[in-house]
């Protein structure tokens, strides 16, 4: 039997708005994903550790205080330290569009804005773990 993929989903720096990444991680399980909700105001260093301790495939990262561009490189940093350079990571949050791109060139395999549906958030982690996705 195929073990769940693991989907951590964090809330990194300040930002104490936590709704939308609730709404995420109960829509990925709902989807057969196993998920780890850390809470808020994790540090990128505390979020590698728990993607670490909780052997996880994936890291989605929800980012509303517009610090994304200093958030997701700690972030991807700190997983790269702990030996995790193939955990797939996941950006959303209010992203501007001028910044997905260079989110997207260091590393990050998919950004969502408001109103993305979990089917588009799905298809990018099956795709990103390069598994067929089952419609």
């Amino acid at each position: 039997m195929e073990r769940k993929v693991r989907v951590l989903v964090a809330k990194p720096g300040l930002d104490g708005h936590d709704r939308g990444a609730k709404v995420i991680a109960r829509a990925l399980r709902d989807a057969g994903y196993e998920v780890i909700y850390t809470g808020i105001r994790q540090t990128p260093e505390m979020i590698a550790e728990a993607a670490l301790q909780e052997d996880v495939d994936v890291v989605g990262l929800s980012i509303l205080s517009g610090a994304h561009m200093a958030l997701v490189p700690r972030v991807i940093e700190a997983l790269k330290k702990m030996g995790m350079e193939d955990v797939v990571v996941l950006v959303g949050g209010i992203i501007p569009d001028e910044d997905v791109q260079p989110l997207l060139e260091m590393g990050v395999a998919g950004v969502f804005g408001p109103g993305t549906l979990t089917s588009e958030i799905v298809a990018t982690i099956e795709q990103a773990l390069g598994r067929e996705l089952v419609s």
